[in-house]
């Protein structure tokens, strides 16, 4: 079996790369003593640019920040004829926002895949969430050291109970390699020693027990407290040694210089062995309950010290049944009487240290490492192919769509879920958003879409400039903007006209919208780009719809027909089937016109150049499996390169309006599947993998960027979302 381990690796030192190589060498020997044959690779992440001098066993690396570099090793991963991918996770050591790049190679991994969660959050932020629930779908199984994970992967994060698999966090072998271990360093000779070890930085909440020592060593004398442990190379980098040097000055201002020690080192497996079996007392002070495994109280367990502990998660576990001593968060006064009697009572402390080194016993090494060597001959006989992707889909939801909504209509902008009023108001957000209301209320008539239809059509009326025209923007205290004509905006409120025309509620509103209408169209020979004329054939359509017979109007959906298929023949050239230059925003919109235009004419020539069309924008949307949107940062222009960020909602629902209306023009299925593929964009089958809907807010982010989601929640983004749920709703299972 050849199994391929990604995630850090020494010499680059943090606990992640010191469990990796444990593990390996533990999947190693547990293969020589049961007679399996097994081989293994690591794939070392590099950070900040940075290389380490590796051993032989990591074949590859991968630099943290760079996406591509993802996508590339999964070929490779594919090509090495490994069994298995076994990833160590911890949200700080892959790429992208909560270590999202990570999914772009998950993604494309061919081989079954056991992934390691070292953090599993109670509360995790929205990236977080994503990047785990995502991981979780890859993967054939999940692995996690503290069984309180088993809840959280279950209830927060929807993992099936049958994908978690509990291997405890593996330690030393203290009697087997009794021999090798070093004897107690001299100046520890004659004191009783606390000790505390790993990476330093203020999580760690040192400073509770230098201000416990004070009363600790009244009754002690002879303690001496050890501090074992470099910085943490991400808090030197951005902090320096500003806390161990707090440190240090707090053991100075309480007097204690003669009862503390800091060993500034990085130590070797064998050298931390010997000072856990030297030392009487181990203290982990974290400040942090959201701490699902500590690879330091693991080993403080196994090698017998009497174990001091504030209840984070992995402690109350690990510490149950007497083997230990919990305290409360920063409470130095608890820590300060518990360790004071528990030196005052010599029976106790060794039936608690013994109880630990039984348990330790159990979560050896060795006995860790034969566990995932079971865990992987049987995924390889009962789980051929890795995990995949599942999709669930949320229910139609407005509720964020009415907190972006006053008494004047529909705010622009938001930051994050919050209403962004400074930003003010758009005709082009109100009159899509008067779509959603309008489809929401005609397959469900509830009041709350009604009253938001009113809203958002007082506003439009509002907009309408006597000539017919309309102005985009209206400020906060409602001013209207000079000179600000759109044939976006313009050719939105036709096509929400049209459509209310043909689905009026009440006839109120519908003799209000045929006015609206009427007044509107004769300014329609002012428009000058391509999407004011494709945004008004829907409305001419829905139009038509109810008034089949006026002449007038079908003979208005051909001259803006015609308008495209010009333009379409103007600029079309070889490697160019479009209506311009560029390929922009909402693209999928303009085809969709010419298949709309044929669906009541039958015209040929619209078709034709619909479907000519069509294929050109999949060609640039569709080079992955999934949707792939050209990005706002730079347009592309004929066959140029293009930027893929930032993508954005609108023109991930525009594509849908393609594909909806290319299946009316032509009844063609596999339209229907594009359909739910452009649709499954916003729930994370796009280019960084990850939902763009947020589960919790109801709401649509505004976009993806290069590593994360933009977590603002506009109006344009919401509706997009809103609309695409509208319309893949008769498709989804």
């Amino acid at each position: 079996m050849k199994i391929i381990c990604l995630g850090n690796y020494p010499p680059r030192q943090c606990g992640i790369a010191t469990f990796t190589e444990n593990l390996v060498k533990a999947i190693l020997a547990a293969a020589g003593l049961h007679s399996i044959e097994t081989d293994i690779e690591v794939i070392a992440m590099n950070d900040r640019d940075n290389t380490y001098d590796y051993p032989g066993i990591v074949t590859q690396t991968i630099a943290d920040q760079n996406l591509q570099a993802y996508v590339d090793m999964a070929e490779r991963i594919n090509q090495s004829g490994a069994g298995v991918l076994l990833v160590q996770h911890e949200y700080g050591i892959f790429g992208g926002n909560s270590g999202l790049f990570l999914l772009s190679l998950l993604r494309k991994v061919k081989i079954p895949v056991v992934c390691t969660f070292h953090t599993v959050l109670e509360k995790p932020g929205f990236h977080q969430l994503e990047v785990l629930t995502r991981m979780a779908e890859y993967a054939s199984k999940v692995v996690i050291m503290n069984k309180i994970a088993i809840d959280f992967l279950v209830r927060i994060y929807h993992v099936p109970i049958e994908k978690i698999v509990l291997i405890e966090h593996g330690t030393p072998d203290f009697e087997a390699l009794a021999s090798q271990l070093e004897p107690a360093p001299d100046l520890w000779s004659g004191r009783k020693v606390m000790m505390t070890f790993g990476l330093i930085g203020r999580s760690k909440g040192i400073e509770t027990v230098i201000r416990a020592l004070p009363v600790i060593t009244h009754k002690h004398p002879d303690l001496l407290y050890v501090i074992l442990g470099k910085t943490h190379p991400n808090i030197v980098k951005y902090s320096g040694e500003e806390y161990r040097q707090y440190l240090q000055q707090l053991v100075c201002d309480l007097g204690m210089e003669q009862y503390v020690v800091f060993m500034n080192e990085y130590v070797s497996e064998i050298r931390l062995m010997s000072l856990l079996r030297s030392a009487d007392v181990y203290v982990t002070p974290y400040l942090n309950k959201a701490q699902i495994t500590s690879g330091t109280l693991s080993y403080a367990v196994s090698s017998g010290c009497a174990v001091f502990s504030t209840p984070y998660w992995h402690a109350e576990s690990l510490l149950e049944d007497e083997r230990g001593w919990l305290f409360g968060f920063g409470n130095h006064q608890e820590l300060a009487s518990l360790v004071s009697d528990a030196f005052s009572n010599p029976r106790l402390m060794q039936s608690r240290r013994q109880k630990a080194a039984n348990y330790g016993k159990t979560i050896s090494w060795p006995k860790t490492g034969f566990a995932y060597l079971q865990l992987f001959e049987n995924l390889n006989s009962n789980h051929g192919v890795k995990g995949s992707r599942t999709t669930n889909y949320p229910l139609f939801d407005v509720s964020h769509l009415i907190r972006l909504t006053d008494d004047t209509g529909l705010l622009q902008h938001a930051h994050g879920m919050l209403p962004a009023y400074r930003h003010g108001y758009s005709l082009d957000d109100n009159s899509r958003a008067m779509l959603v209301v309008i489809t929401a209320y005609k397959h469900d008539p509830q009041p709350v879409y009604l009253d938001l239809l009113i809203r958002y059509f007082a506003f439009l009326r509002l907009m309408i400039q006597k000539n017919g025209q309309v102005r985009n923007y209206l400020t906060f205290d409602r001013q209207q903007l000079e000179d600000d004509c759109s044939d976006d905006a313009y050719g939105r409120a036709v096509w929400a006209l049209g459509y209310l025309i043909r689905y009026a509620p009440n006839d109120a509103l519908f003799q209000t919208a045929m006015e609206s209408f009427h007044k509107m169209i004769p300014a329609m020979s002012r428009i000058s780009y391509a999407r004011g004329y494709a945004n008004c054939m829907f409305g001419l359509f829905h139009y038509t719809r109810r008034f089949p017979d006026q002449e007038q109007f079908l003979s208005l959906i051909s001259e803006v027909a015609e308008v495209l298929c010009h333009r379409f023949e103007q600029h079309s050239r070889e490697n160019w089937d479009w209506f311009e230059d560029a390929l922009t925003y909402d693209n999928g919109l303009i085809p969709a016109a010419l298949y709309v235009a044929f669906s009541v004419t039958s015209r040929p020539k619209y078709l034709a150049i619909a479907e000519k069309s069509r294929l050109f924008l999949e060609t640039k949307c569709f080079r992955n499996d999934w949707l792939s949107l050209i990005g706002n940062k730079r347009w592309l222009r004929f066959d140029s390169e293009y930027e893929l960020f930032a993508q954005q909602p609108i023109d991930a629902m525009a594509m849908m309006m393609l594909y909806k209306s290319a299946h009316l023009a032509t009844g063609e299925p596999s339209h229907i599947q594009q359909i739910l593929r452009c649709y499954d964009w916003f729930l994370g089958n796009n280019d960084l993998n990850i939902s763009v809907f947020d589960t919790e807010t109801k709401g649509c982010n505004d976009g993806i960027e290069p590593g994360s989601i933009n977590r603002n929640q506009g109006a344009e983004s919401t509706i997009a979302w809103l609309l695409a749920r509208l319309i893949a709703n008769p498709y989804l299972p």
